[in-house]
């Protein structure tokens, strides 16, 4: 939490600057965006409604293009893209249906085949054995998944899936895909469950043209396709135009009547600099197929239906960045990410590298084996040489992958490769807690020998890795908010560890930052906007105006949606009508956003935000329950809720709710935290400090859990056990300047002089 009286009290003499309105919050209820006073908001939409009467290309099938592009239809109907979601079928099952069984948990699943349907017995919702038909493959290799049917239009993946490789390379088997878990019928992550419902979690990536279609009053889907699989009209956009033209060849038909030309790769473009041995093409142009590409090889959620190819991406797409667990500090691969954020760090993006240059569209598959796909920039007389790789020729470690895209396993058996094309780094691996190919491999081998191997051959880096800032971010060193400005403003790393570092940055907030900040609120740089606009609500109120209210012009519709959500406490009757007219736009954008989404409880949690935001509380409870009744392990509804409760005085109410989140939430530190802060409110402090302690003693422990547990003790005159358990916490998070200030405050309350000058000389060494 940022402290306005203290650090930030010169940040408000700033804001009086920079606001040419002022203002203020709403005493009375508010229309959210989905009620709003249409004299608010009509003319903000009359300016998206387009009145001309516009043909709408459609969707035509792939097997309209064979015809014409037999070629690229047998490429692609060997791929994985062809092969993404099938009926189930002799043809497409490739597990063992021939009553085979397999045993998790002490539960045994039969699968089996009668009368021409495939069936598995297995766990169901209520913890029976029950039989359920298999309505559909979900992909082909290395594993298949199964798709089941269940009433309200949903289908559900089962989580035993098909090992697809050859039995040689361990295949032909049945697995669990969380054989580590413990999953009983009750649990989230059971295939039944919601986080195994494939309308939202899978469908829009594998079928073409997919339209999830939730109704949150029936709650219900009606989801439906063009093609079941990932078909043509996929990438390059619904056909009918372009039949159009095929058949009359319409000159005036822009791109042979698709949304958008893609190009084919032409390698004459790439000019070979002999004495770097690296190839460049000042004449790339690779947005339009990364953006395509990215729609579904990216990890981001959907933020507003109706892409296309064409479309833009940051207009339905809501991309994560370089956050833990998903990445590494340093952007390295760590969950599943899906590509694109570890392409945007490349060196290879930069350069104006694309999907089709290294892969194949249609197949799918490299265009080269080996390193062959690599020698197509990089000189091999120059690169695949042992003085380079410093490896035997023709081993394991001497190639291209082996050090510049290290892989890692999802799903057990997927293997998948880092695209970011780093240079390891093991001089940072133990200073930022990362990992590095060269000890990946050389498992008895330390981080300081690789370093040691590299800085004798190559010499030391050239330069600072963004790694280091985003490091001092997420760990709190005193130094982050200098390290995290220069990485920002720093145009040659990549934008995404630039926009990564903007999202810390609040945390860190001076008069020199709230300017940078603001600075980059007026660019035109999408990625930068949508950083800050995903941390705007994490911003101290009387600073969000004069940056979020540029955000709103953005012409991206995530981006300003976000800006309007972070905006909503506000008023807005004392700005012009201009601004208001695009604040209720991007507000109606926002909801529509969150109605979308509404099968999922972070969206029902948001909707009660936002009511909550604009005044209208008995809309916000009713929300937060409807999440808590959705999923009912769904921690920050039951948080959130509680924290409405005490803003209104209903204590009680905000301690009940937290009870009875206890046992059923994911994440009991955070209910056992605000448990006990809501009895110390009541003045329960026995109790309080009792809950304080679990939360601080969790596994999924924080910095803030062990130094407000810390504090509740020095409070209750325990000066001895705080400062016992601050050490402890020091050992764990040796970055926590909270934890450093209390080490050094109660230890000179204490009379200990020379232990608060050795804090402070951490605390000092942090900076």
């Amino acid at each position: 939490m940022i402290n306005i009286a203290g650090r930030n009290s010169s940040l408000i003499v700033l804001v009086s600057l920079l606001l040419l309105t002022g203002c203020s919050r709403d005493k009375d209820a508010t229309p959210v965006a989905d009620e709003p006073d249409d004299s608010k908001v009509s003319s903000a939409v009359s300016l998206q409604q387009n009145h001309l009467s516009i043909e709408v290309p459609t969707y035509s099938g792939s097997t309209s293009c064979s015809g014409c592009h037999q070629k690229e239809s047998t490429a692609w109907e060997g791929s994985h893209h062809a092969h993404a979601m099938r009926s189930a079928s002799e043809k497409s099952v490739l597990g063992n249906f021939n009553n085979s069984t397999f045993t998790y948990r002490g539960i045994t699943t039969t699968f089996y085949k009668r009368e021409g349907t495939y069936y598995v017995e297995t766990e169901g919702m209520e913890g029976n054995l029950e039989e359920f038909p298999i309505a559909f493959t979900f992909g082909v290799a290395p594993l298949q998944q199964y798709l089941i049917q269940f009433p309200g239009g949903r289908l559900q993946a089962l989580s035993i899936a098909w090992d697809s490789r050859p039995k040689a390379d361990g295949g032909q088997r049945w697995f669990h895909l969380y054989p580590d878990e413990i999953i009983d019928h009750s649990d989230s992550l059971h295939w039944s469950g919601i986080n195994q419902n494939w309308n939202f979690m899978c469908a829009d990536c594998h079928s073409t043209n997919l339209q999830k279609n939730y109704d949150l009053n029936t709650d219900t889907f009606q989801t439906s396709w063009s093609e079941m699989n990932v078909a043509c009209e996929s990438c390059h956009g619904p056909a009918s135009k372009h039949l159009e033209w095929a058949y009359s060849q319409q000159p005036n038909l822009e791109n042979f009547g698709f949304p958008i030309e893609l190009q084919k790769v032409n390698t004459n473009n790439w000019k070979m600099n002999l004495d770097s041995g690296i190839a460049s093409n000042k004449a790339a142009k690779t947005s339009a197929e990364i953006q395509i590409c990215a729609q579904c090889h990216s990890r981001r959620a959907t933020f507003l239906p109706g892409a296309s190819p064409g479309s833009q991406f940051l207009d339905h797409y809501n991309p994560a960045l370089l956050q833990p667990p998903l990445y590494h500090v340093d952007g390295q691969i760590n969950e599943e990410v899906y590509v694109y954020g570890s392409f945007l760090q490349s060196k290879m993006y930069a350069a104006g590298v694309t999907c089709s240059n290294c892969h194949e569209p249609h197949s799918l598959q490299l265009r080269s084996n080996g390193d062959g796909i690599c020698a197509q920039c990089h000189l091999p007389e120059k690169f695949a040489q042992t003085e380079h790789h410093l490896h035997p020729i023709n081993s394991p470690g001497a190639r291209c992958v082996s050090c510049h895209m290290p892989a890692k396993n999802y799903m057990l058996i997927d293997s998948r490769r880092d695209h970011s094309f780093r240079i390891p780094r093991p001089d940072l691996s133990d200073q930022i807690k990362t990992p590095n190919a060269c000890t990946n491999c050389h498992k008895g081998k330390s981080n300081q020998w690789a370093a040691e191997v590299l800085r004798d051959r190559f010499g030391p880096p050239e330069r600072t890795h963004f790694g280091e800032a985003l490091y001092a971010g997420f760990s709190g060193q005193v130094d982050a908010e200098r390290k995290l400005s220069e990485l920002i403003i720093d145009s040659q790393q990549p934008t995404i560890a630039r926009a990564t570092a903007i999202t810390l940055l609040p945390q860190y907030l001076s008069r020199h930052s709230v300017q940078l900040l603001q600075s980059i609120a007026q660019e035109d740089q999408p990625l930068l906007s949508l950083a800050l606009a995903q941390s705007l609500d994490r911003i101290p109120e009387p600073l969000r105006p004069p940056l979020g209210i540029p955000l709103l012009y953005e012409p991206e519709r995530v981006t300003r949606s976000l800006a309007a959500n972070a905006l909503a406490a506000f008023s807005m009757e004392n700005y012009s009508e201009p601004v208001r007219q695009q604040f209720y736009l991007a507000l109606r954008e926002y909801v529509a956003s969150e109605h979308f989404n509404s099968d999922r409880p972070e969206s029902l949690a948001n909707l009660a935000g936002l009511h909550r935001q604009r005044g209208n509380i008995h809309q916000a409870e009713a929300f937060y329950h409807r999440a808590i009744k959705k999923a009912p392990d769904y921690t920050p509804a039951y948080i959130n809720l509680a924290d409405l409760y005490r803003a209104e005085g209903r204590e009680k109410e905000s301690e009940n709710t937290l009870r009875k989140a206890l046992g059923r939430a994911q994440g009991n530190a955070a209910i056992h935290h605000s448990l006990g802060l809501s009895l110390i409110r009541q003045g329960l402090h026995s109790e309080a400090i009792s809950y304080l302690k679990k939360a601080a003693e969790a596994k999924e422990t924080d910095s803030r859990y062990i130094y407000v547990y810390a504090i509740a003790l020095h409070s209750a005159d325990n000066p001895t056990q705080a400062l016992a358990i601050l050490e402890k916490g020091f050992e764990q998070f040796p970055t926590s300047v909270d934890i450093l200030q209390a080490l050094i405050s109660i230890n000179r309350e204490s009379g200990d002089l020379e232990k608060a000058k050795k804090y402070e000389a951490f605390l000092a060494g942090n900076n």
